[in-house]
């Protein structure tokens, strides 16, 4: 019997090394050696010629892509957790199955947010730029005076497994853990996390010192804190986010920032990502990462390490197991 021939895969950006390597030796794999982000002509021709394309959360895989695919893609295994930049209604009319990386980010995304947390909080990376400047002139009573997390209450948007991860390392800086989610928590857990229910998110909004968002894209998300829900917040308030740039309006955040009507914010996504809110670049009071939340050598491994098994057991003909449309060959 001939031997089956190997499935062509063509990733879209650069992976760990041990990865790319893997995915040499289990299929015809095509790498993006110098991690440039296709364009748009180069995505039609990968999806024309791949078996199985290998994108990202910065590839815009809409429905004129897929419509523009050849009949041997059947399989489109997304490296990360979140889907929202693939058309998956257009992916189960063409017969193509998604797949992604779920589990994998949690805690590095919630340390991240912790951070985020306390960088805003205790002014750090202005103070790091101070430092930098020489224009610091030494310790003063007064000098560069931020908030003290303990007794303060932390209000999360968004309770699943990255929330609930938050509300475990901030419970141990003595934040008082509040939250709104789509549905309330199991009573053993909220009972673990020693975690207070709003339903309403107005209400909790006003009530609370630290806000963090942690809730997936979805279009009921889209500006879910919105210029009204931004001016709930007590002018005193910390904002961070490490989900998606879209849940803030971030021109009225970058306002609000200017005016000292929040006292400061911790953003890991913007809203037109790479691009940022000229507004936000001038703002002492404002934390600005790469998105960062969950870049650590070990949750890049464990991401590709999914994406592998989830390949491989496609063309093998078994259910993937982390399948976002339930399709095989």
């Amino acid at each position: 019997m001939a031997e089956r021939k190997k499935p062509l895969i063509i990733v879209t950006r650069k992976l760990p090394d041990m990865i790319e390597t893997r995915m040499m030796e289990l299929f015809t794999a095509r790498l993006n050696l110098d991690d440039h982000p296709l364009s748009r002509d180069e995505l039609v021709q990968a999806v024309q010629t791949a078996d199985v394309l290998v994108p990202t959360v910065t590839d815009r895989i809409d429905e004129a892509l897929i419509r523009a695919a050849g009949p041997q893609l059947k399989l489109i295994a997304n490296f990360g957790n979140g889907v929202d930049h693939i058309d998956l209604k257009v992916a189960r009319e063409r017969g193509i199955a998604v797949t992604n990386t779920p589990g994998v980010l949690t805690e590095d995304t919630a340390d991240m947010t912790m951070a985020l947390i306390l960088a805003t909080a205790r002014r750090l990376t202005e103070g790091e730029r101070l430092v930098r400047s020489g224009r610091w002139t030494g310790w003063g009573p007064t000098t560069m005076l931020g908030s003290r997390l303990g007794g303060k209450r932390l209000g999360i948007i968004g309770m699943g497994r990255i929330g609930q991860a938050l509300a475990r390392r901030a419970k141990g800086f003595g934040l008082s853990i509040h939250y709104h989610n789509r549905k309330q928590l199991h009573p053993e857990i909220e009972a673990e996390l020693d975690a207070t229910y709003w339903e309403s998110l107005d209400q909790m909004l006003a009530r609370m010192d630290v806000i963090s968002i942690n809730c997936p894209r979805t279009p009921a998300t889209y500006h879910l804190l919105n210029a009204r829900r931004l001016q709930l917040l007590k002018p005193s308030a910390i904002i961070v986010n490490t989900s998606r740039g879209e849940a803030i309006d971030e021109a009225t955040l970058a306002r609000m920032l200017q005016r000292k009507e929040i006292a400061g914010a911790g953003l890991d996504v913007f809203e037109q990502e790479p691009s940022v809110d000229p507004k936000l670049l001038k703002l002492e009071n404002v934390v600005l990462l790469p998105h960062l939340g969950s870049a650590t050598y070990e949750s890049r491994v464990e991401m590709g390490e999914k994406v592998i098994i989830n390949i491989k057991s496609f063309v093998d003909g078994h259910a993937p197991p982390d399948r976002v449309l339930d399709l095989l060959f």
